[in-house]
């Protein structure tokens, strides 16, 4: 892990109720295994809480290769920051694999995760409403949504 990256800040998160895919997602098929967490905030706060699930991923023994982070709105600051530094260096980190990455939802390079944390922090909602299912596709065992509650669910059951 780089020091300095969001992954490196660690403080006490709760950790937020689960759910399978069924319970939450309309129409899932009744085997699906990937587990699915709402963590509410609003869009400004959507990548915060987006940080502290990585933070508590990482701290419960949660291996930063394992986590993706995708974002609907604005790049996190982590994507835009390893961007000015060219696209073949930012991808060499993603192809990796070994350490938390960082990226746009509607990125189709991305491959699947384990853990995927979507940050709901904006966007239209044609985008955001693409991005769950891929972010969902993507999530080999867990995926967390952190954006507005009724946003989320809206979309998700009016097929947007």
């Amino acid at each position: 892990m780089r020091p300095g990256s969001p992954a490196s800040r660690r403080g006490p998160v709760p950790a937020p109720p689960q759910r399978t895919a069924r319970e939450t997602v309309p129409d899932a098929p009744a085997a699906a295994t990937t587990q699915i967490q709402l963590i509410p905030a609003s869009a400004q706060g959507a990548l915060d809480a987006a940080d502290e699930a990585v933070d508590l991923l990482l701290d419960s023994g949660r291996a930063p290769g394992d986590v993706l982070v995708l974002t609907t709105g604005d790049p996190h600051p982590w994507a835009a920051h390893e961007l000015s530094f060219g696209e073949a260096s930012y991808w060499a980190q993603h192809d990796a694999g070994d350490d938390v990455f960082y990226a746009a939802a509607d990125a189709d390079r991305v491959s699947a995760r384990p853990v995927v944390v979507v940050a709901v922090n904006g966007g239209a909602d044609a985008v955001v409403a693409g991005a769950l299912p891929k972010a969902m596709a993507r999530a080999g065992a867990l995926l967390i949504v952190c954006g507005d509650p009724q946003r989320v669910n809206g979309l998700l059951s009016a097929g947007v």
